[in-house]
């Protein structure tokens, strides 16, 4: 069988976890890159023989790509998925999915109307602490989450902000800490409780930042269909990044966990814990708080591709933290 052919949209910080991970994959090819900023295609030109282009729709229409990857700022990435989906070819977006909602469930139907693969990017959830939870949960031996919490403290100076023409602007990121960097921990909170929120309360802030309008502290509650609880306070006026925290209190036990590191503590005493394993690639500037499970995700994509399935992580299922994210900036 021949490479499936890749190409991916934005070649800023985030492309090196795609273009990496698409390079160690079995099966595909990085056929094309795609930026509108000449510095940045150039360097992606220079690491990897792909074909590059400054349009995004030239390069689709001219590659026959079979998929794409979308890794621009976020107001952009329903619009581009659109049109991937309306000439054939397969998406994988980094998440959020859009600012908003209607254009998000649009996309939804739009990939399920034309048999296309839409999937959207929450890592985290390969994690091998999350996976250790998730298995705990599923099996019955946590019993059912009675109350979870999620709490992120990191960095981000007016200086991040400084050097980006979208990060902290309403219009093209769609908000701060919650949809930017929180938006991880509540995507895996919201997997772990597994039910529908029925109600949604917080509270936005920026108390810290001068040159941006939208929040860095956020914190709130949310209610769910099965009764449980999820509580959230997170902020990016840390002086530095540390490690999220996600606790569970559970039917029959709790557990305890950052991106890393799991602690599963059952009411019978019996205590099981699970630490990162170490990753065969490494992503050559990578952020350490992306982790290092992209590769696991996109090959599971693929996977789903030659296959004909949806994706584990697909739109539909990210139109679940969607929904909570726009509920928090009561956009709905």
């Amino acid at each position: 069988m021949n490479n499936l052919r890749a190409g991916i949209i934005g070649c800023g910080n985030i492309f090196t976890m795609h273009a990496t991970s698409v390079a160690n994959l079995d099966g595909v090819e990085l056929a094309a890159v795609c930026d509108v900023k000449p510095e940045r295609l150039a360097y992606a030109r220079q690491t990897y023989p792909a074909a590059a282009y400054t349009d995004y729709k030239e390069m689709i229409r001219r590659e026959k790509l079979d998929a794409v990857h979308i890794c621009t700022p976020h107001y952009l990435h329903t619009e581009m998925a659109r049109f991937a989906f309306e000439n054939g070819v397969h998406v994988l977006s980094e998440k959020p999915m859009s600012i908003g909602l209607k254009d998000a469930e649009e996309c939804v139907a739009l990939a399920e109307q034309k048999g296309l693969c839409y999937g959207v990017i929450f890592q985290c959830r390969y994690n091998t602490a999350s996976q250790l939870v998730k298995k705990y949960l599923d099996n019955g031996t946590l019993g059912h989450i009675i109350s979870a919490r999620v709490v992120l403290t990191w960095h981000r100076p007016d200086s991040y902000y400084a050097l980006s023409d979208w990060k902290g602007t309403p219009d093209k990121e769609g908000g701060g800490v919650v949809i930017d960097q929180a938006i991880h921990s509540l995507d895996l909170a919201n997997w772990f409780i597994q039910s529908k929120p029925v109600k949604i309360e917080a509270s936005l802030n920026n108390r810290n930042h001068k040159i941006m309008t939208v929040e860095d502290s956020a914190e709130g509650m949310i209610w769910y269909e099965n009764g449980a609880i999820l509580g959230f306070w997170t902020m990016n006026s840390y002086g530095c990044d540390e490690p999220i925290e996600i606790r569970l209190f559970c039917e029959k036990g709790k557990a305890v966990l950052s991106y890393d590191e799991a602690v599963v503590t059952l009411n019978s005493g019996e205590v099981i814990s699970a630490k990162q394993q170490a990753e065969k690639i490494r992503y050559k500037d990578g952020k350490e708080y992306w982790g290092f499970q992209h590769i696991k995700q996109i090959g599971q994509f693929y996977d789903a591709v030659v296959r004909k399935e949806e994706p584990e992580i697909s739109g539909r299922e990210a139109l679940k933290i969607q929904k909570i994210i726009t509920k928090i900036y009561k956009r709905q």
